[in-house]
């Protein structure tokens, strides 16, 4: 049983801090939008749907520990404290897109709300405005919850009996409030027999293939052998690989898609064995500014993780280090981008644009 990722009580949010999974299951409880911004950017949560999640939760608790004003309180100043608190939340990270679109919509939803009450705020004008954005923040949560479900049950379409198949990261119950998405698609496919065996690849440098991939499939009894990033190319040339499954943060109009650094690089091996590559994502993760992926933010983060585990140097500690945290995989990679509203192939803007009407 995957334990919950957030359980939220008494106005406060607790997030399981997934950098100490699998040693112990703690929860940190961010009762303030800084903590709940700071559970992002240290990589408590990860994943980006759980991250969407997390910030729509943390927009919630950015208005419920309002005080009581002592003096008649403006909707311009509440205006003004929610236009803050978006903006904390949105300096978390800045390329997992559902981060940017739910605590957008939480923003837009208390505007739209606010528009109707007088200049001056009673208490009880504070107290509906909770209450709206905790349905909201909760329906957030429903859909993404719902969107994992349909995601594999399209994913399972283009899977055949028995499949072996290589995944990257961690995208399954830990990235979701579901079941994940490409993990996802592995796990109830293992239920009705196209999966057979995973091949989960470390994913270096913070080891989520390692640490919480191997751990979901462990709970679920999916028969697997965990990889080292380097070892992706050798098992595809001396096993029968069927697919590579992968997550992504942020897709660009064109289908040109930001997922965990080192999914380029296996892209490219799939493509070079003839090996279908497959993203399986929301579709609100396609950013519809964005024209390619050249134009998606890469993050970069502290280079000290590449040279320390579990907070132990692997080189000596004077050593330089880069660390991009995500790379770009082109859309002519992508055999197909498997969404809740169904499949994009062959990846285009045309066919993007055409599943929308759907």
């Amino acid at each position: 049983m995957i334990p919950e990722r957030f359980i939220y009580r008494d106005e406060s949010l607790y997030i399981l801090d997934q950098r100490k999974i699998p040693d112990k299951i703690v929860y940190f409880k961010a009762d303030t939008l800084d903590k709940v911004s700071k559970s992002i950017k240290d990589m408590m949560v990860r994943g980006a749907p759980l991250i969407g999640d997390t910030a729509a939760l943390g927009y919630l608790i950015g208005i419920v520990h309002i005080k009581k004003p002592k003096k008649k309180i403006t909707k311009s100043e509440i205006i003004r404290i929610l236009k803050k608190n978006s903006d904390i939340l949105k300096s978390s990270r800045p390329t997992a897109l559902p981060l940017f679109t739910a605590t957008d919509r939480m923003h837009s939803r208390a505007i739209s709300m606010l528009e109707n009450k007088p200049d001056i705020l009673s208490e009880k004008d504070i107290d509906d405005l909770k209450k709206y954005l905790k349905k909201e923040a909760f329906e957030i949560i429903k859909e993404d919850i719902s969107s994992t479900q349909k995601m594999a049950e399209y994913g399972l379409r283009l899977l055949k009996l028995g499949s072996t198949v290589i995944t990257y990261c961690n995208t399954g119950a830990l990235a979701t409030a579901g079941i994940g998405t490409a993990l996802g698609v592995i796990t109830e496919g293992y239920k009705k027999g196209m999966i057979k065996f995973v091949y989960p690849s470390e994913t270096r440098p913070y080891l989520q293939g390692a640490r919480l991939t191997s751990w979901e499939l462990l709970k679920n009894k999916i028969p697997f052998k965990l990889i080292c990033d380097n070892m992706a190319a050798w098992i595809m040339k001396t096993e029968k690989i069927d697919a590579v499954l992968v997550g992504a943060d942020r897709i660009a109009s064109n289908g040109d898609t930001a997922n965990k650094i080192g999914s380029y690089s296996l892209a490219i091996l799939a493509k070079h064995h003839n090996i279908p590559f497959y993203v399986v994502a929301p579709y609100e993760t396609i950013d519809w500014s964005i024209s390619s992926g050249n134009d998606i933010k890469i993050e970069e983060r502290d280079p000290v993780e590449v040279i320390k585990i579990k907070d132990k140097f692997i080189a000596y500690p004077d050593v330089k280090a880069r660390h991009p945290a995500f790379d770009v995989t082109p859309s002519k990679l992508i055999t197909a981008i498997i969404t809740e509203k169904g499949i994009i192939s062959p990846v285009s803007k045309k066919n993007i644009i055409k599943l929308n009407s759907f």
